[in-house]
């Protein structure tokens, strides 16, 4: 899976921003646990892929961070941000 070319992000001040070129219309604002997950969606790669990277990065349970990547990944594909 991959983030589509037409999603555009843009982070600056702490802050991660995500707008289409295409399709969807809005802004997605990201806290810092979607904005990692969105940054590893640049280039092609699965959720455990994701999850390992993150495991790697955080202190938290595998558990929880599968719920949260697998939550991301969701509101991502409703959007139409996601190409699988």
């Amino acid at each position: 899976m991959k983030l589509k070319d037409t999603f555009i992000t843009y982070a600056a001040s702490g802050e991660h921003t995500m707008v289409s070129t295409e399709g969807f219309s809005g802004v997605v604002r990201s806290n810092k646990t979607a904005a990692f997950i969105i940054e590893s969606l640049k280039e092609p790669t699965t959720m455990e892929r994701i999850v390992d990277a993150m495991e790697a990065k955080y202190d938290a349970p595998r558990e929880v961070i599968e719920k949260d990547v697998a939550k991301v990944l969701e509101e991502l594909r409703s959007i139409g941000a996601i190409e699988d």
